[in-house]
């Protein structure tokens, strides 16, 4: 069985040397491990750092792409080189080597397909209240999003199998962490986590303050659970409208009746021409947005189906590929 760590960098060439020898060397389970670092587009030689200190292989683009492609040209490249086990860490120092051999273990043992890091960020010193309390909502509103029981959805630190990497593919432009969770929710694969630690590291490269952080997550949460459940998120937009409609509608149409029947409910002198218009209107948008949803839950099945159609391609290019598997350097 073969683990590739990968490390996606940028500019990391102080902290990479500590992290790349604090990483193991042999794990029970594993014949073979090799150390992938993808460089995106560094300006301080952090390929070189790369190679001086025991890096297998580097990836490298040739100008700065972001975190989330980054990730996933680490993913397939380890792929091509023969991966059947891909940890992921960072290359600021915040994720220990020493964790590797229990975050690949439920995988070697066959029990998950997916493992991720758990800081247990509310023991964390170094962890701000407010970040602990955002942290925790967030990863709260994940699991209700992905359907699985991740205590630290924005992990970096994970380990996923050959399959598990196979049928994930990252589109945000942002961060992986919380897209590749919901995929993996979304199509069934067994997700885990273990407890690690997590040192402090320089501020992040990725965002501009908590609220920003928060702002550019929710976003992608939003976006990735509209994608694979278009017809529950339109329902639940639609929902308020069809309510408020319906409410108008009754008090419209309890006008009519009582001024027809005086009798019973005695003399309404109410008009129920405006309750009327707005419950109509409210109707219209409701119907709509629910119509909305389930036109694109059609699309999502053709969705599905080009997902199954990229996962069975990255297969068969997997099976063409992995004589090349000691190839050195790399370049996007």
């Amino acid at each position: 069985m073969k683990l590739i760590i990968q490390i996606p960098a940028y500019n990391e060439a102080p902290t990479l040397p500590a992290v790349l020898k604090g990483l193991p060397r042999a794990i029970p389970g594993i014949d073979v491990i090799e150390v992938l670092v993808i460089d995106d587009g560094s300006q301080d030689g952090t390929s070189d750092i790369a190679w001086a200190y025991g890096a297998d292989h580097v990836a490298r683009h040739t100008a700065r792409k972001g975190l989330p492609l980054t990730y996933q040209t680490g993913i397939d490249t380890a792929l091509r080189l023969g991966a059947d086990i891909i940890v992921n860490t960072d290359g600021d120092g915040q994720y220990a080597g020493s964790d590797i051999p229990a975050l690949v273990k439920p995988i070697v043992q066959g029990t998950a397909d997916i493992v991720i890091g758990n800081r247990q960020t509310k023991d964390l010193e170094h962890f701000t209240t407010q970040k602990k309390l955002l942290q925790k909502i967030g990863s709260g509103v994940v699991r209700w999003a992905s359907g699985t029981d991740v205590p630290d959805a924005v992990s970096g630190f994970r380990a996923l199998s050959r399959e598990a990497a196979l049928r994930i593919f990252v589109t945000s432009d942002f961060s992986y962490t919380i897209e590749s969770l919901i995929q993996a929710g979304k199509r069934r694969l067994i997700v885990t986590d273990v407890p690690v630690g997590a040192s402090p590291t320089r501020p992040s490269k990725l965002h501009r303050g908590n609220w920003n952080f928060v702002k550019r997550q929710s976003s992608t949460i939003v976006r990735t659970y509209a994608t694979y459940e278009p017809l529950r998120t339109f329902f639940y937009i639609a929902l308020p409208f069809l309510l408020a409609s319906l409410a108008f509608l009754l008090r419209a149409s309890y006008v009519f009746i009582a001024r027809r029947f005086p009798q019973l409910f005695g003399t309404v002198r109410a008009d129920n021409t405006q309750a009327l218009i707005l419950g109509g209107v409210l109707l219209v948008i409701g119907f709509l947005v629910f119509l909305i949803g389930l036109l694109a839950d059609r699309i999502g099945g053709n969705r599905r189906l080009l997902e199954e159609l990229l996962y069975r391609q990255r297969r068969a290019e997997l099976g063409n590929t992995l004589d090349t598997a000691n190839s050195h350097d790399l370049e996007d």
